[in-house]
């Protein structure tokens, strides 16, 4: 327990200075672009699911039944935990480009046949 609060501690510290690092110190800065994906919190995830798994493994070889039943339902709950989050943090689609800015006015063609120059200043 005391290992997990301090690995969710450390994690929400990482999170806080992460996002106070990207705003340059601003507080009214705009979002940053997307800076891929962060596989920290998948990798600690893991690791606790498997310092949880050998614990887990400790009580069942100790005679300890339903602490290590229940060690084994946390690990295993932590491990598609990581698994989800892996998942969904590599399916992450690229950003769409954004849209090119709408056309500025295009004057109608020179009927007279003359030049773009011509019509300028023959107003049509």
């Amino acid at each position: 327990a005391a290992a997990g609060a301090l690995l969710a501690i450390w994690l929400m510290v990482r999170g806080l200075a992460r996002s106070h690092e990207a705003t340059g110190g601003k507080l009214s800065a705009p979002p940053p672009a997307d800076p891929g994906t962060d596989w920290t919190p998948v990798v600690v995830i893991a690791v606790l699911a498997l310092l949880v798994a050998c614990v887990a493994a400790e009580l069942l070889r100790s005679g300890w039944y339903w602490s290590g039943g229940t060690q084994v339902v946390v690990a295993v709950a932590l491990g598609v935990t990581a698994l989800a989050t892996a998942v969904q943090g590599s399916g992450r689609e690229a950003p769409e480009p954004a849209p090119s800015p709408a056309p500025t006015y295009v004057s109608p063609p020179c009927r007279s046949g003359g030049d773009s120059d011509e019509c300028a200043r023959s107003g049509r």
